[in-house]
């Protein structure tokens, strides 16, 4: 199984997967240690901190449905750097993106890699947004950028991945409502697979 493979000294009971939504996991984890943090970046934080500190988890797995421009739909991606995409404090003199006295670089870098998965950026903001431009994110979601920022701070490894539903456009709500019921086989696919 994969992701034993790559975590052989971390058991599934000692892993805490972490999702937004109970449709993002489907049925297929019902067996696992998993959390469901709600919508959004202070729900997600509110609930993984009480996960910590309840369960202890030793590696945190983050699975959810996210958009992207660059990312063709039902694709899965492995994010290993996080924005704070409506964090904007420039009237103030700080650069966009930037926390503004926290010491947090623009660009958090956490997290670690799936050989054979495509790397990427992901842009988290309690918007659903669906025009990103030039920004410094290939993949916009609700809740991973915070995930990742507690893991970090708790010294807990931290394993993202994305499966994109839609491409962050004008269409996005509809395909949403409709590819993020795949989202589960694909992790699972990924997750559980005994590769060869």
């Amino acid at each position: 199984m994969m992701l034993t493979q790559k975590f052989p000294d971390i058991s599934l009971d000692d892993t805490l997967f972490v999702f937004a939504l109970e449709a993002e996991a489907g049925e297929l984890f019902t067996e696992l240690n998993t959390l469901f943090t709600g919508i959004g970046k202070v729900n997600a934080a509110i609930a993984l901190t009480k996960a910590i500190h309840q369960r202890k988890p030793r590696l945190i797995v983050n699975l959810g449905s996210a958009g992207s421009r660059g990312h063709g739909k039902g694709a899965l991606v492995c994010c290993t750097r996080f924005v704070q995409r409506d964090m904007d404090v420039t009237p103030l003199g700080f650069a966009r993106y930037e926390t503004p006295l926290a010491g947090i670089p623009v660009l958090l870098e956490h997290g670690e890699l799936i050989a054979g998965l495509p790397q990427g950026t992901c842009g988290s903001g309690d918007n659903f947004e669906t025009s990103h431009g030039d920004a410094p994110y290939e993949i916009v979601d609700m809740e991973a950028y915070v995930l990742a920022l507690i893991a970090r701070n708790e010294g807990i490894p931290f394993l993202c991945l994305k499966y994109i539903s839609d491409d962050a456009g004008s269409d996005a709500a509809d395909d949403w409502s409709v590819q993020v019921h795949l989202a589960a086989e694909a992790f699972k696919r990924v997750l559980f697979s005994n590769p060869g």
